[in-house]
C-alpha cells in the first residue's frame, strides 16, 4: 500500500517596521519563510531566482510599505569580462590559496569573524556574535551549501594564516554569495571585491551561468560596491532584466 505524506506548507510571516541599516530615515520590513528540512535545498533555489536571501533556515526579503531601494542583483557569468583594476586584485592575491571545506564552523574562522566586524561594523547587528552564533550562522541549514577559504602561503607544510571566508550556497543556476568577511589587516589586497572575482572565475570553471550578489541598495555606501560588477541584471516585477551599463 502506497503512503502519502503532506508535502510542508510554506508560511510567511512579516517582521515589524525597524530602523533601516542601509539608509536614514527610511524604516524596514521584512517577509520571511522557515526552510522545510526535508527540502530545504529545492525551496531555497526557488526563492532565491524571486529575490529571497538565506539566513541559516529562513528566506527573506524586503517588503518595505515606502521603500524599493533594495534590489536583489544577479552578475551573468559568461558576459563578465573583468576590468584592468580588477585583474590588478587577482594579481594582487595570486599567492592566496582556496579551498572548499564544509559547513563547519571553526574557532580560527570565528576569530576571523570578530576581528573583521571590530574594524568594519562595530555598530552592526552582527557585532555581539557570540561562537555559537556563528555556528548556528554556518552549519544550521539544510540546503546544498559549502565555506570557501583564503589563506596565505604556508611554510613546512602547515597551512599558511587564514584571511578570508565566503559562506556560499549552490543554486541550480549559480553560486549564492551568502556572507563573507576577511583580515582587515590586508586594505590593500581588497579581499572583499577579490572574492567576489574569485566566485565569478569558480562559477565560469563549473559552467555555472549566474553569482548571485544579494541586494544591492542604491545610494547606500555599504552597498555602492556591487555596482562595480557590470552586466548585472536585477529582479523587478517583470523578472529579471539588465541593468545600465553607466
Amino acid at each position: 500500500m502506497t503512503q502519502h505524506f503532506p508535502s510542508p506548507l510554506l508560511r510567511f510571516y512579516m517582521t515589524a517596521d525597524a530602523p533601516c541599516p542601509y539608509l536614514p530615515d527610511q524604516l524596514e520590513r521584512k517577509i520571511f519563510a522557515s526552510l522545510p528540512i526535508s527540502s530545504g535545498a529545492d525551496v531555497n533555489d526557488a526563492l532565491s531566482h524571486l529575490g529571497f536571501r538565506r539566513s541559516q533556515n529562513i528566506a527573506y526579503r524586503p517588503a518595505c510599505q515606502s521603500c524599493q531601494a533594495c534590489i536583489s542583483v544577479r552578475i551573468p557569468v559568461a558576459e563578465f569580462t573583468f576590468s584592468r583594476s580588477q585583474r590588478r586584485i587577482l594579481s594582487r592575491n595570486r599567492d592566496l590559496t582556496r579551498k572548499l571545506v564544509e559547513a563547519e564552523a571553526t574557532v580560527e574562522q570565528f576569530e576571523l569573524l570578530q576581528r573583521y566586524l571590530s574594524a568594519r561594523h562595530p555598530e552592526g547587528g552582527m557585532a555581539g556574535m557570540s561562537q555559537a552564533d556563528y555556528v548556528c550562522m554556518v552549519e544550521d541549514t539544510a540546503v546544498r551549501t559549502h565555506l570557501i577559504e583564503y589563506r596565505l602561503p604556508g611554510a613546512g607544510g602547515k597551512p599558511g594564516a587564514l584571511v578570508g571566508v565566503c559562506l556560499t550556497d549552490l543554486l541550480s543556476d549559480g553560486l549564492s554569495m551568502v556572507y563573507s568577511f576577511f583580515d582587515p589587516d590586508f586594505e590593500r589586497r581588497s579581499l572583499g571585491q577579490f572574492a567576489i572575482l574569485d566566485h565569478l572565475r569558480q562559477s565560469a570553471q563549473v559552467g555555472l551561468p549566474y553569482l548571485y550578489l544579494g541586494f544591492w541598495v542604491q545610494g547606500s555606501p555599504k552597498m555602492d560596491y556591487k555596482a562595480r560588477y557590470r552586466p548585472m541584471e536585477a529582479l523587478s516585477g517583470n523578472g529579471w532584466h539588465r541593468l545600465p551599463t553607466d
